[in-house]
């Protein structure tokens, strides 16, 4: 038996739809969603813990955060001072984005049976490890099937946090060319700012030509340059 699912592509259409899934889950299970939002209320409707420890760094550098699936675990890497606000909610969807895009949520919760009768199995400890807390990884090229995996979950995560129908409401009477705006747009739905500039331009809505703060409302800055976010 599998944990994890073997890689397959998704379209944003069908990452938002899963996002949005989720949305209904937590209302049905009572746990109805509220913005600035709360991603742990969104684990707790999946039944997924929160726990905070100690992660050490490994050979490749800092741990944000990992999910366990045969402890239906989130755990958020205490040691990183900056896991703090948005970037905590950013890194739960994002983990949360894991269980729904990529984990075998059926075999895991039978395998958990199994092993609680001791029955010795393999790969109890895989994980699926986090190394940022922002959006940085969505802004390179990706060109492995571990890179596309990350920026599904990433994607999955600003689709949760900002779901379309709440974007369009809390953009009313604002200027998406105004950072002044953005901020508050920000600070409103409790997300950082990068994950906002993420989820406008993988809309369409705006664009930021690379190297610049000039945004533009659109996907094309007028010098023709083509936004970094499109996929």
């Amino acid at each position: 038996m599998k944990i994890f699912k073997q890689y397959q592509y998704y379209s944003k259409e069908q990452i938002e739809s899963k996002a949005n899934e989720v949305l209904r889950i937590m209302e049905v299970n009572n746990y109805p969603p509220k913005w600035p939002f709360e991603a742990s209320r969104a684990a707790d409707a999946l039944g997924i813990m929160i726990d905070w420890q100690s992660i050490p760094p490994d050979t490749q550098g800092s741990i944000v955060a990992k999910i366990l699936p045969l402890q239906r675990k989130i755990v958020l890497n205490e040691l990183i001072p900056k896991l703090s606000g948005g970037f905590v909610e950013s890194t739960i969807a994002h983990e949360i984005g894991h269980w729904i895009l990529h984990v075998n949520q059926d075999e895991a919760d039978g395998l958990t049976e199994q092993l609680e009768l001791n029955l010795g199995l393999e790969d109890v400890t895989r994980y699926f490890l986090c190394r940022t807390v922002d959006t940085k990884t969505s802004q390179i090229n990706m060109n492995s099937q571990l890179e596309n995996i990350e920026w599904q979950a990433q994607f999955f995560a600003s689709c949760l946090l900002m779901p379309l129908h709440i974007l369009e409401t809390t953009r009313k009477g604002r200027d998406l060319t105004n950072w002044k705006h953005l901020y508050a747009i920000q600070e409103e739905l409790g997300v950082t700012i990068s994950n906002l500039i993420y989820r406008l331009q993988s809309l369409g809505w705006i664009s930021i030509p690379k190297g610049s703060k000039q945004i533009y409302l659109g996907k094309a800055a007028p010098n023709g340059q083509t936004n970094l976010f499109d996929r």
